[in-house]
């Protein structure tokens, strides 16, 4: 029996060639960009296997939600297949742990949590509800429960990433998200975490957990709406690429990927470790990211 022809390679994305190069580039980065290549090859694997769900979403429902500054996507929305998300969930916690991003004692509390399907199931629900200011009087200011491992919260919020995403692309082809001005996620109502201003000078906010972008005044914060710009702060590196919105109100701060000055569209898996010098910045200036 004549063996299988090998396999060909499978081709490397346009973000992890990004990041190679980032790694060659600024080698004090490296351990932060492997972490992410590491991430962003599991989360595609995951994604790729997620089904576009099919969000119904009554008009008056949504109205009444814009109107009230809520999300759309409820838990019951989310496609988790619950076998895919305990692998996805151990994964991520694995990486994390192996580029130190990961306390041991943590870790094994988190592992622990996704072999119990009993616990881990209501935890996640439990926790997305709290967090996403879907429901009236939740606050979606809310992180993990008070008895959780300090780290849940990041594990929680990169495992439901690849999940999260597919509704938030479901969302982008029935729902227009043009008239949101608030600073949450109108997807899933976590907070930015990135920014890119446009070549037309606006600019576009990134949810942290979701990937859901939408547009924001860009001399306002969108972690408290404060819009005296003499109490707004900006920096940037020395090429312009990137900046830095920093607010003296709530000390919050939030990076950006300046596309007028760049010859390719932001990435924001890569943008956000290229940026990491940035957080270095402001955080000696006392700002929070």
């Amino acid at each position: 029996m004549a063996d299988r022809p090998a396999r060909p390679p499978r081709a490397e994305t346009r973000e992890i060639v990004e990041l190679k190069q980032l790694k060659a580039a600024q080698p004090e980065l490296a351990s932060a960009v492997d972490m992410q290549i590491a991430l962003v090859d599991m989360q595609r694997r995951v994604q790729s296997r997620v089904p576009l769900p099919w969000i119904q979403v009554d008009p008056d429902w949504q109205q009444a939600q814009r109107a009230a500054g809520r999300p759309l996507v409820r838990f019951k929305d989310i496609p988790l297949e619950w076998s895919d998300f305990r692998l996805t969930f151990r994964q991520t916690a694995d990486i994390l742990q192996r580029f130190d991003a990961l306390e041991r004692a943590d870790y094994d509390r988190i592992v622990a949590l996704g072999r119990d399907g009993n616990a881990l199931e209501p935890t996640v629900a439990t926790w997305y509800d709290a967090t996403s200011g879907v429901e009236a009087g939740s606050d979606p200011r809310s992180r993990a429960p008070s008895d959780a491992p300090a780290s849940l919260d990041q594990v929680l919020v990169l495992a439901l990433r690849p999940f999260l995403a597919r509704c938030a692309e479901a969302l982008a082809q029935t729902v227009d998200l043009g008239t949101w001005r608030h600073g949450h996620c109108p997807v899933c109502g976590w907070e930015p975490d990135f920014a890119v201003i446009t070549p037309s000078a606006d600019r576009r906010l990134f949810c942290g957990r979701c990937v859901a972008q939408w547009s924001f005044p860009s001399l306002t914060c969108p972690f408290c709406s404060n819009r005296d710009r003499s109490l707004i702060t900006s920096f940037a590196t020395r090429d312009g690429r990137y900046r830095v919105a920093a607010c003296d109100v709530c000390r919050r701060y939030i990076k950006a990927y300046d596309a007028r000055k760049a010859q390719r569209p932001v990435m924001v898996a890569v943008d956000t470790i290229a940026t990491l010098p940035l957080d270095a910045a402001a955080m000696q200036r006392g700002y929070v990211g």
